[in-house]
């Protein structure tokens, strides 16, 4: 029976070994906390590499995602559909070993980290979502919701801002499931870190409410189970294991340095290595021993097993909350969601009534809310102006099993990404709010949802200098522009409360990717619509107001300027000039719309075009053509009420009237 330096060492030879076949990646990761690895997967890690997905496994994050080649030498030992032909061609193209870890590509991963502090970010959101699962779920005698999060760190995972704001959050939520492991070797890419780090992290930590436990030698296996039996026995706070290890532990003229940190060691010292821990295997050969002692496929199966003789138990006794239990994990809606989300749509374009959209949200969310148990949100101490809470909203720090409403406090970024872990948990839909301007804050963590991709609605209300007289620094121009930039987001500006109510169900049913809703803070008019009209909402694009007579142009409006292009088009109409009004909340949306309905909404031959956002105008050039015109924003705002700042900057029937004029005079 191999021991545990042997079975460690087996991670460092296929740790360098690829990041040496590759010539790219970070070995001295792995090989510094290999013996923690061993330790945590063969001795407390419940999994199951034949099934990745099975509901109640423990939770893995790699946060410090540069060591990936860790990860999938566990992957690959411990007997995942990982085989040794994947870890030769590490960070090849098409291969399932990326340069860091990427959800959805390589079976195990649990999350795409790379990006330092976002993976433990990650690893709260799916710790709170383990808790708020239980107590919805578990009942006397039935635990069906039952594991942990593990998760590595490194000093850059901890000097990066996110870490600090999720960490203190994580404490507060008393989050006793969650187990983080800093790898404290003291470098990184630019040398010792005492030059720049000398935060005593271990006291932070303790002042966020966690238990801390010092001094741990990482390379000590007997040190590292005592650590994980303290944190395991700890049920009401998260646990940082402070463990100091040796940054390429085993490169002998290497190792404690950064020349280990991101570059290969070198065919000398990879020998060199190889002669200092005593492997003598050839790069990727594991000895069948080795993997013997590894597999942890029968454990697996075993403990899998385990759990569903827990939930036939449960089934037995609570069919009901077990059928809720299983459609939540299946990522399945209510039987019952289709219908009732289309009467709902229906019943508030009926309603109608002038509201600020940030209001037709919350609206929707008091219709939806009901429908939906696996609703989970919240927002960046901005509550009361985003409209997150809705009226079945439950603190979930309050011990109830209706628990659906996370108060982030002044979190953007950190919101945002805790919210991505919890949809990558799985059992929830989860939403995450604050002001547009400040989804700056926010914006890595957005574009990791759609880089997943993850289901996680992104909320932005106070959307343009229709805000007001909280001036510039808080009035979004660029913003809506460059979210739809991101790949795979979808980004909704609807002008109405049937708009809204119609992207809110878009992003619900969304459950390959994320989506960001966009909302005023002033009141819009509501427009009228026939059936037809509403469910061509949902398309992207639509014709909301027909041309009197003959169509002469168009006008293209999002959101707050819909109104302001129905308005345009009247007066037009009265002299006579006859003008289609579309509305497009989702520009994106429509341009993946078949070209026939594409055509019949913007024809082809109409070239007298206009386009309306209180925004950046350059992204309306494909729609309008050379002849057409864009009436924007392509400056800052300024500090006065909304209304006199939409006549300053033109966002008027009669500026946008003046427009259409110039660009029929253009064909």
């Amino acid at each position: 029976m191999p021991n545990r330096t042997e079975l460690a060492n087996a991670i460092r030879a296929l740790s360098m070994d690829a990041v040496q076949q590759a010539n790219s990646g970070h070995p001295g990761m792995p090989m510094g906390m290999a013996d923690i690895a061993e330790v945590l997967w063969r001795d407390y890690l419940r999994h199951n590499p034949a099934n990745p997905h099975w509901p109640d496994r423990d939770r893995f994050v790699l946060s410090n995602g540069h060591g990936s080649m860790l990860l999938y030498s566990l992957l690959h030992l411990t007997g995942y559909d990982l085989p040794i032909g994947e870890l030769r061609n590490f960070r090849q193209l098409h291969s399932k070993t990326p340069g860091h870890p990427e959800y959805g590509e390589t079976p195990g991963v649990e999350t795409t980290t790379g990006p330092l502090g976002q993976g433990v970010a990650n690893a709260v959101g799916m710790a709170l979502a383990e808790k708020v699962l239980a107590d919805r779920f578990n009942r006397d005698g039935h635990e069906i919701v039952n594991h942990r999060t593990w998760v590595f760190m490194g000093d850059g995972c901890m000097m990066e801002g996110i870490s600090h704001e999720v960490c203190s959050l994580a404490g507060r939520l008393g989050l006793g499931k969650l187990t983080a492991f800093w790898d404290d070797n003291g470098i990184s890419i630019d040398g010792e870190v005492i030059g720049w780090f000398t935060d005593d992290t271990p006291a932070r930590f303790e002042a966020y409410g966690w238990q801390v436990i010092r001094g741990v030698d990482g390379h000590d296996p007997v040190e590292i189970q005592r650590a994980i039996d303290t944190a395991v026995a700890e049920t009401a706070r998260p646990t940082l294991i402070c463990t100091r290890t040796v940054i390429g532990f085993g490169a002998p003229n290497k190792q404690g340095t950064e020349a280990t940190h991101g570059a290969p060691l070198g065919a000398d010292e990879v020998a060199a290595a190889r002669a200092h821990l005593g492997w003598s295997h050839p790069p990727f050969e594991i000895p069948d021993e080795i993997y013997a002692a590894w597999s942890a496929k029968a454990a697996g199966a075993a403990a899998e097993a385990q759990w569903r003789k827990k939930l036939d138990a449960y089934r037995r006794d609570f069919g009901g909350l077990a059928g809720e239990f299983e459609r939540r994990m299946g990522g399945e809606l209510p039987d019952i969601w289709a219908e009732r989300s289309r009467a709902i749509i229906a019943e508030l374009q009926q309603k109608g009534g002038d509201v600020a959209t940030r209001k037709s949200s919350q609206m929707a969310l008091d219709s939806f809310g009901p429908l939906l148990p696996e609703l989970i949100g919240g927002s960046a101490d901005l509550a009361g102006s985003n409209n997150t809470i809705w009226k079945g909203s439950v603190d979930v720090n309050a011990g109830s099993a209706d628990g659906n409403y996370i108060y982030y406090g002044v979190r953007e970024f950190g919101m945002t990404a805790i919210s991505n872990g919890i949809g990558l948990h799985g059992g929830f839909i989860p939403y995450c709010a604050t002001f547009l301007v400040f989804s700056d804050y926010a914006r890595n963590a957005v574009r990791m949802s759609a880089l997943m991709p993850v289901r996680n609605i992104h909320v932005y209300t106070h959307d343009s200098i229709g805000l007001g007289e909280d001036g510039p620094t808080h009035q979004p121009v660029e913003h809506v522009a460059s979210l739809r930039l991101i790949p795979r987001l979808q980004v909704w500006r609807p002008c109405d409360t049937a708009e809204s109510a119609v992207a809110w169900k878009a992003a619900i049913e969304n459950r390959g990717g994320p989506t960001a809703l966009i909302f005023t803070r002033q009141n819009l008019p509501h427009q009228p619509r026939s059936a037809a009209q509403l469910e061509n909402v949902a398309r992207g694009g639509y014709v909301l107001k027909e041309a009197d007579g003959e169509m002469q142009a168009l006008i293209i409006a999002t959101g707050s300027e819909v109104g302001v292009a129905v308005a345009a088009a009247g007066k037009l109409s009265a002299e006579g000039v006859g003008v289609r009004v579309v509305s497009m909340p989702n520009p994106g949306l429509f341009l993946q719309q078949d070209r026939a309905y594409r055509d019949s909404v913007l024809p082809p031959a109409v070239t007298a075009r206009v386009a309306v956002e209180a925004g950046v105008s350059h992204c309306w050039a494909g729609l309008v053509g050379d002849r057409g015109r864009v009436v924007g924003i392509d400056r800052f705002g300024a500090s006065a009420p909304g209304k006199s700042l939409f006549e300053h900057y033109g966002l008027t029937p009669e500026n946008v009237s003046r427009a259409v004029r110039e660009s029929l005079a253009a064909i």
